[in-house]
């Protein structure tokens, strides 16, 4: 029984360790990502329906991202599922994006302290979320002022 038990485990445990280890080489296979396809596109077709609701957005640590936005009145918000919101804490940093066929400038900042006015531009940012999905898993809302608009 103990024979038995020892293989299964160390089957289990070389199946799991072959899985990461193709995940991790595909990771690093030298090819086009998706943020590149992404960003090929917004610049090939401006006006198309991905670029009506993408960006492309540099952070400081000095990569470029694709982003759902929404853009109201002197405002660029975008909803963040990972950790690089974090660059965007206390006083902010200042941001360039793509919008559209154009380069903007802006300051970002995170907002942490208003579920409300997170709740309401989440509402317009990301419809499609459902209800029942807890707030703290719905991201962090960034919320960043043209500065030439």
């Amino acid at each position: 029984m103990i024979f038995n038990f020892r293989y299964k485990r160390m089957f289990w445990l070389s199946a799991l360790l072959f899985v990461l280890v193709v995940i991790l080489t595909l990771n690093f296979v030298p090819g086009e990502t998706t943020n590149q396809r992404v960003e090929r596109e917004l610049r090939a077709d401006p006006d198309g329906s991905t670029a009506r609701r993408v960006m492309m957005v540099s952070l400081p640590d000095g990569r470029s991202l694709p982003v759902n936005y929404l853009r109201e009145d002197g405002l660029v918000f975008i909803g963040v599922d990972g950790f690089w919101w974090r660059q965007f804490t206390g006083e902010g940093q200042p941001v360039e994006m793509f919008i559209r066929g154009e380069r903007v400038n802006g300051h970002a900042k995170t907002v942490l302290d208003r579920p409300d006015y997170v709740s309401d531009i989440f509402k317009r940012l990301r419809p499609k979320v459902p209800a029942w999905l807890p707030s703290w898993l719905n991201g962090k809302l960034i919320v960043i002022e043209v500065s030439d608009a």
